[in-house]
């Protein structure tokens, strides 16, 4: 059996891996596009010439946002902390309610480890949100269930 700092450990290294998995697929892409955007350069000039290069333009710009927030969630991983108990379900939290139970972390979804499914849910998630700050024993509404928060570790 594992203790709940092994369990949120896993979570929290399943989300690094998560992160970083996208990062590098978000970086390959930029690559990518910088090479056809040169690529593009090279080619004979016109009409179809510039939309291809102004598709590529907005390729690279949605896929830099995207970097962007990667790069932000990188940022907030090493703040999770994983080894304070509380009360009330906060960044780092287990919370095992009637409906399931959630890591709050990052937006990664969902997570077994040892036949056990953990949702990990950020805190400006719609679930995340009700999450926040609850007690064990309290309830709340979301999408027309009611949930009750057996458990916060």
């Amino acid at each position: 059996m594992m203790t709940v700092l092994e369990i949120k450990s896993s979570l929290l290294d399943a989300c690094k891996n998560n992160v970083r998995t996208r990062y590098e697929k978000v970086q390959t892409a930029i690559a990518d596009i910088v090479e056809s955007l040169n690529d593009e350069t090279k080619s004979s000039a016109g009409d179809k010439h510039e939309t291809g290069r102004a598709m590529l333009q907005i390729d690279r710009e949605n896929a830099g946002k995207q970097l962007m927030e990667l790069e932000n969630l990188q940022r907030l991983l090493p703040k999770i902390d994983i080894k304070t108990a509380t009360d009330y379900a906060r960044l780092g939290s287990l919370v095992h309610t009637n409906h399931g139970n959630y890591f709050i972390s990052i937006s990664h979804g969902a997570v077994t480890i040892g036949k056990i499914v953990y949702y990990c849910v950020a805190l400006q998630a719609p679930i995340g949100a009700q999450l926040s700050g609850k007690k064990k024993g309290d309830n709340f509404v979301f999408n027309d269930k009611e949930y009750r928060v057996t458990s916060i570790k």
